[in-house]
């Protein structure tokens, strides 16, 4: 996460509210723009896209790459 410049709080909000999509091997990512407003890497963004692939378990969600 974090030298894609998410934090874990980014990553519980993607997946509460971002859109659901199936991914590769049985997998699902949640893709979310959340407002940024600030610069990462020497660049300035209004938004950042957060993009968590995950195996939804029956009791709780594995994130396996952001």
């Amino acid at each position: 996460m974090q030298e894609r410049g998410a934090t874990e709080d980014d990553v519980r909000e993607a997946i509460r509210t971002g859109e659901r999509e199936s991914a590769k091997r049985g997998l699902s990512l949640y893709r979310s723009n959340l407002e940024f407003q600030k610069e990462w890497a020497g660049e300035y963004y209004a938004v950042k896209q957060v993009v968590p692939v995950v195996d939804e378990e029956p009791e709780r969600f594995v994130v396996i790459t952001v």
